[in-house]
């Protein structure tokens, strides 16, 4: 990246704090910001970030950046609470997200007859994971039923993480689909990366997670190195991961998930500083993404791409979670509300920056098209109207005397928007995190 280039992403990243707190409550996202900022300044805007800003640059900090999330998300998980609380998370992950897939590959079939099965499926692999921070007011107004915005946040900070090895997958049998032969090296491959990315993962969750507990238990670790631990590690297992030949994302995943066990309660506690890097880094990524990845995509969209996008975001999503809550005691609206609000954002700009770095498959054009327009459409569909819908929405619900069954279940687990719309929970205190 040029030094003007990063000059101009410091001087948007000021501008977008100083207003920050006015925007809070605004039909404005911070997403909406950094993209058009990013496509103004960007080839077909003004052009003055051209200067070493590639899409292989953008992937390196798009990784960095969806890296250090689902740590600090998979750390931040009370899986204990998760476990007693799993009903609305367990239906979404469990029945949704493969319903969303298979529907999404159905739907891109006809509409994209020059992708191959397996292509089909990588699309609707990228546009799986959902990204709360893009519905802010969903995961933080309070006056929404607990069971919807804990169970829409639970999603979101483990779905990405769920459909890497789907992604790795897919990749592998779209590349042996169009060689026409069975190379059972590909598949072997594709064992080794998730094989090594586990173990790797256990082994620096267990190590940080140890060292933490125990420096500071004995007054070795100043608290303010304790911010730093949570940072390092997820840096340790990704670059650890990658260049023993797996998967740097299943790493951070599965370190921050055993991470979060091994500290306890006050794993959150340490978590602050690499939430606020991550924020930071998600900033950048999206503004990267509007000035290059779109100026790139947009100007040739058809009829097909933009129909797709819309399903991708609709029926797609809505049909999967409406099949997925049947049997749970939600109510139609509740269904309809919590079917909607699934964005697109960080996870499909880094999957579908990997597929155009390592894959040479004939339908990559395609597929960066049609998800870049879904992730930009859904930057501005989920913003805008995620205030009033979500406002209407808790009339709704207070307006219920009765018969309401899952939605006024009590939730306690609290998982925290990611990304742009992370927020340090009122009364979060230094204390040192404790063993579990």
């Amino acid at each position: 990246m040029g030094g003007w280039t990063i000059a101009l992403t410091a001087a948007i990243l000021i501008g977008y704090a100083a207003f920050s707190r006015r925007l809070t409550g605004a039909l404005i996202t911070a997403a909406m910001v950094f993209v058009v900022a990013g496509y103004a300044l960007g080839t077909n805007g003004l052009d003055a970030l051209r200067t070493g800003l590639t899409p292989g640059g953008i992937r390196v900090l798009a990784e960095a950046t969806l890296a250090l999330v689902l740590f600090t998300d998979a750390a931040d998980l009370d899986t204990r609470a998760l476990t007693r609380e799993s009903s609305v998370p367990l239906r979404l992950l469990g029945i949704g997200l493969p319903l969303t897939i298979i529907i999404g590959t159905l739907v891109a079939l006809p509409l994209f007859p020059g992708l191959g099965l397996f292509e089909a499926l990588i699309l609707a692999v990228l546009l799986a994971p959902t990204d709360a921070a893009l519905g802010q007011a969903v995961v933080s107004d309070e006056r929404l039923p607990s069971p919807i915005r804990q169970g829409l946040n639970v999603e979101s900070g483990l779905n990405d993480g769920i459909c890497v090895p789907l992604l790795f997958a897919a990749l592998a049998m779209a590349e042996l689909d169009e060689r026409r032969t069975f190379n059972g090296r590909i598949v072997i491959d594709l064992v080794k990366e998730v094989g090594i990315a586990t173990l790797v993962g256990v082994a620096v969750a267990l190590i940080c997670g140890t060292v933490l507990v125990h420096a500071t238990r004995r007054g070795w670790m100043e608290p303010h190195w304790q911010q730093v631990v949570p940072l390092a590690a997820a840096a340790l297992a990704y670059v650890s991961t990658d260049k023993l030949g797996g998967s740097g994302f299943i790493a951070c995943f599965v370190a921050g998930l055993l991470y979060g066990r091994v500290v306890g309660r006050h794993a959150h506690e340490t978590t602050v500083f690499a939430e606020e890097v991550g924020q930071v880094l998600s900033a950048c990524t999206f503004f990267t993404f509007g000035a290059i990845v779109i100026a790139e995509a947009i100007p040739h969209l058809d009829f097909a791409t933009v129909l797709y996008a819309v399903l991708s975001l609709t029926l797609v999503r809505m049909l999967p979670v409406a099949i997925a809550l049947v049997g749970s005691g939600a109510a139609r609206p509740t269904m309809a509300f919590a079917g909607w609000f699934g964005p697109r954002g960080l996870a499909t700009i880094v999957f579908m920056l990997t597929i155009v770095e390592e894959s040479g498959l004939h339908g990559t054009p395609r597929i960066v098209q049609v998800a870049t327009f879904t992730v930009v459409l859904s930057i501005f569909a989920h913003g805008i109207t995620a205030l009033p819908l979500t406002a209407r929405y808790a009339r709704w619900f207070s307006s219920q005397s009765g018969g309401l069954t899952m939605e006024t279940a009590e939730v306690t687990t609290q998982v925290k928007p990611r990304g742009l719309a992370r927020r340090t929970p009122r009364g979060a205190t230094t204390e040192p995190p404790r063993e579990s």
